[in-house]
């Protein structure tokens, strides 16, 4: 492709070269780039990849896009205001997204999102539609599963090269703030955006809550002409979503409670599998999900929602929740030897621990143990009401490690002996050994939650040789039969 027809869809500051080159690739990072590729140069938080305009050349980059002066080039050098959004609208046009027919779903909310992007694609399939998921626990694309990715929504360049080979009818994706701020979306247009809801996270990050609100929006700000908002209206920032949605002139939303909601749940049953009555036009449908905790209740009523919009059986919609065979890592239940129940979940939030604990709480718990800690180099602000709300529900807590992300191993044990725990808790920072003592802990009826890393693997060394926190579960289950074997 000849770099002009890149640079139609780019506004950019200068040009200095031809722009008959051509283009075969593109490529935003020099140690990968080939021969006859376009460099972009992004100025990261660590690494500034202006600074790599010379390897990149010496790789055999045919052009550069950058937003700094960087005086003249072998190769021709555009300017632009914006690189990550010259990497989006870029890649866009070189894999030739623009006449792509699939159905786009973008997913955002703090929590819920890949639980709701699980349960509407196993709905999708179900009726017999097939789809591409790209999100936090995996990305999967014409069926297959392609290797993990660092960020729960991968780069612009990567996603819009996915984007380009999959073949699928619809596209689920989860979208988080980051991925907004960074432009990682950025050219996509959403047939629909659905929001799950707003609690305290990633503050490290957006410095307030208004501000993580309004990088919430950008999504919806990407909405095709015709697209359609699907948003959980209950709450103060669900409200507020809705309020924000209309000020922007959104044409067509559809919503999850309130006084008007499209669609109205109630009549909720926490057993397994949980039930409900969902309403809509007049209409009324069972909702039965073989997952525990209300959120998740929430999650399946916005998955049913979004496909209804989708013009699918609400029938066969039904039948695929009731098989729906959960998520890895998101309120995964493992059954203790002694009659425990284990849960292994993601949640890392004040609003997700509430929903989990009281779950447990709810279904006549003897007793709840709750395995946590904290992201390094994370926002802080969020520590303490964790703490709180964990305290409020369980008998017993065990700080432990999460993933460290620079930050010492000795600084984060110090802070985690801040937290004034009493006798109803103890620090313990190996996470395996952590688990490891609720794991000896627990007894018959009790609820042991070990939470924040869900299907995610370990990042540090710890002391067994397990690799995440349901490895590490089943490794003292495998240790507790094989012992009682033997006393036997």
């Amino acid at each position: 492709m000849l770099l002009r027809h890149l640079l139609d869809i780019l506004e950019y500051e200068e040009r200095h070269g031809s722009d008959a080159v051509n283009i075969t690739g593109i490529s935003n990072n020099s140690k990968t780039v080939k021969p006859g590729d376009l460099f972009i140069a992004i100025a990261g938080y660590s690494i500034d990849g202006h600074k790599f305009i010379d390897q990149a050349i010496a790789a055999g980059a045919k052009a550069v896009i950058g937003e700094k002066e960087i005086g003249k080039q072998t190769v021709p050098y555009i300017k632009v205001t914006d690189s990550r959004k010259a990497l989006a609208l870029a890649a866009k046009r070189f894999y030739k997204n623009e006449q792509k027919k699939a159905i786009i779903i973008g997913i955002t909310g703090t929590n819920g999102k890949t639980t709701t992007s699980y349960m509407l694609k196993h709905i999708v399939e179900t009726c017999g539609h097939t789809c591409s998921l790209f999100g936090s626990v995996q990305n999967i694309v014409n069926g297959q599963i392609l290797p993990a990715t660092t960020n729960t929504t991968m780069d612009a360049l990567e996603l819009q090269r996915q984007l380009a080979a999959s073949n699928d009818q619809v596209v689920i994706m989860e979208v988080t703030s980051h991925a907004l701020m960074q432009y990682r979306v950025f050219g996509i247009e959403f047939d629909y955006g659905l929001f799950t809801n707003l609690s305290q996270d990633h503050l490290d990050y957006h410095g307030t809550m208004e501000a993580y609100f309004g990088a919430k929006l950008r999504l919806f700000e990407q909405l095709a002409p015709a697209g359609k908002a699907v948003i959980h209206a209950q709450g103060e920032w669900g409200e507020a979503f809705l309020a924000s949605l209309k000020k922007m002139d959104v044409p067509y939303i559809y919503t999850l409670g309130g006084a008007e909601a499209t669609l109205q749940l109630s009549n909720v049953r926490i057993e397994k599998p949980m039930q409900a009555t969902l309403a809509e036009d007049h209409k009324s449908y069972d909702l039965k999900v073989p997952l525990l905790g209300e959120h998740n209740v929430y999650n399946a009523a916005i998955a049913f929602l979004t496909a209804r919009l989708l013009g699918l059986n609400a029938r066969k919609m039904l039948a695929a929740l009731e098989k729906f065979p959960g998520v890895p890592g998101r309120f995964e239940l493992i059954h203790h030897p002694k009659g425990a129940n284990i849960v292994i979940d993601y949640a890392h939030t004040e609003e997700a621990f509430y929903h989990c604990l009281k779950t447990a709480k709810e279904l006549n718990a003897r007793r709840i143990i709750h395995v946590f800690g904290f992201r390094g180099n994370r926002d802080t602000s969020k520590r303490q009401a964790m703490v709180n709300v964990s305290k409020k529900f369980s008998d017993f807590i065990i700080l432990t490690m999460d993933d460290l992300n620079g930050e010492s191993f000795e600084r984060m044990r110090k802070k985690l002996e801040n937290y004034q725990l009493g006798e109803n808790g103890v620090v313990i920072p190996d996470r395996t050994s952590a688990i490891a003592h609720a794991w000896e802990l627990a007894e018959n009826g009790d609820w042991v939650f070990i939470t924040g890393k869900g299907h995610e693997a370990y990042r540090q060394s710890y002391h067994l040789p397990t690799q995440s926190d349901k490895d590490t579960v089943q490794h003292l289950w495998q240790r507790t039969i094989a012992s009682k074997m033997l006393v036997d």
